[in-house]
């Protein structure tokens, strides 16, 4: 079972049924109990990051989310649930994250139209492997669309890890972060097409090996 977090922060039906036709066992959860029990968590988010991690932590579950996370069950953080990963964020000054990656989120290029709300085109990074995108190190990973809604995002600076690939919108924008059990996109892989559901596709066979389906 891959446990979709409801912790009352809109419509996460969407992450849900793009799993299941992905083939995956996908139900939304509201008792952390059933997070334990997962072979895979997925951690949606929408509104704002203060917003979002207020409701995590008064649902009960962030406990559940981090020990999921730490016991190595595959997890996938999108948009904002992307976001809560790292330690905080410009959009909430004083609201803290997971803290599971180091670093913040900021603002993007203000000169562009915000929010991002468009498909743009993924970039892989030089020199990393990615099994969520199915890239090589020698791999161009050319072709990769994917659907965007946000105003922010984790800064790329050199020494952000993990990175797997980018796009660009007003200057360099950190799109997707794999590093052991965290598969984490800014884009909205369920907003995303065959290529979106190519992703899902891939983590739904990650939990699948995990739980011995």
């Amino acid at each position: 079972m891959i446990a979709v977090v409801d912790y009352g922060i809109g419509n996460l039906r969407s992450a849900e049924k793009a799993l299941i036709r992905a083939g995956g066992d996908a139900r939304l959860v509201t008792d952390p109990k059933e997070i334990g029990l997962a072979s895979g968590v997925v951690l949606p988010g929408v509104g704002s990051f203060g917003g979002c991690a207020r409701a995590l932590r008064n649902s009960g579950m962030e406990g559940a989310v981090l020990e999921a996370i730490d016991t190595g069950v595959p997890f996938l953080g999108i948009c904002i649930g992307f976001q809560l990963l790292y330690e905080r964020s410009d959009e909430d000054e004083g609201v803290w994250g997971l803290g599971v990656l180091s670093g913040r989120v900021s603002k993007l290029n203000e000169r562009m139209k915000l929010p991002q709300m468009q498909w743009n085109e993924l970039n892989a990074v030089d020199g990393r492997n990615s099994e969520m995108l199915e890239l090589r190190a020698t791999g161009s990973g050319e072709g990769m669309w994917a659907y965007f809604v946000h105003s922010y995002a984790p800064v790329p600076v050199p020494h952000l890890e993990n990175v797997v690939a980018t796009c660009d919108y007003g200057g360099t924008v950190v799109a997707a972060v794999e590093v052991d059990n965290i598969w984490a996109t800014q884009f909205h892989p369920e907003k995303s097409g065959a290529f979106g559901l190519a992703v899902l596709s891939r983590f739904v066979r990650k939990c699948q090996r995990a739980g011995g389906g």
